[in-house]
C-alpha cells in the first residue's frame, strides 16, 4: 500500500511555513513599535491554511508573489517560494487610542501574539516529529 509523504506532514509542512512568515511579520511590527507612521499588519492564518490547502489539493492559485496571475496549475509562481507570500499582508486594527505619532503597533498585544504563534509553531513541529518517527519505526521493523 503506497502512502504518499505530501499526505502525511503535507499539512503540517504548509502550517510550519505560514507560522514561520507570520513570525518575521510580527517581529516586523515589534521592531517598528517606535516608528512613527508604522502601520501593523499581519496574515491571516486560517485564510492561508485554507489556500494552502486548496493548492496542495491540485486547485489552481491565481495568486503569486508581485501580482502575477498563474492561468494554469503548471506555470511557475513567481519569485517567491512562501506560502504565505502568496496573501496580501492585512493591516491591523488597533484597539488602543492613536498616541498621535500615527504607530498602530501595541507592543504588548505583538508579544502575545508573537508567543502564541510560536508555541503553535511548535506544537506543529512536534506533532511532525512524531510522524516521521513513527514512519522511521514503521520501515526499520518491516512491517513485522
Amino acid at each position: 500500500m503506497a502512502v504518499s509523504l505530501d499526505k502525511l506532514v503535507g499539512f503540517h509542512e504548509s502550517a510550519l511555513s505560514i507560522r514561520t512568515e507570520r513570525m518575521e511579520v510580527i517581529s516586523g511590527n515589534l521592531a517598528n513599535a517606535n516608528t512613527p507612521g508604522y502601520k501593523a499588519k499581519d496574515i491571516d492564518f486560517n485564510k492561508a491554511m485554507q489556500s494552502a490547502l486548496r493548492e496542495s489539493a491540485g486547485g489552481v492559485s491565481t495568486r503569486s508573489s508581485g501580482g502575477l496571475v498563474r492561468t494554469n496549475d503548471r506555470h511557475i509562481s513567481g519569485n517567491s517560494t512562501s506560502v504565505a507570500a502568496n496573501f496580501d499582508m492585512q493591516y491591523r486594527i488597533p484597539t488602543q487610542p492613536d498616541t498621535g505619532d500615527g504607530n498602530t503597533v501595541e507592543v504588548q498585544a505583538e508579544r502575545n501574539r508573537f508567543l502564541d504563534n510560536g508555541l503553535r509553531y511548535q506544537a506543529s513541529l512536534e506533532f511532525l516529529n512524531g510522524k516521521i518517527k513513527g514512519m522511521k519505526k514503521a520501515l526499520s521493523s518491516g512491517g513485522q
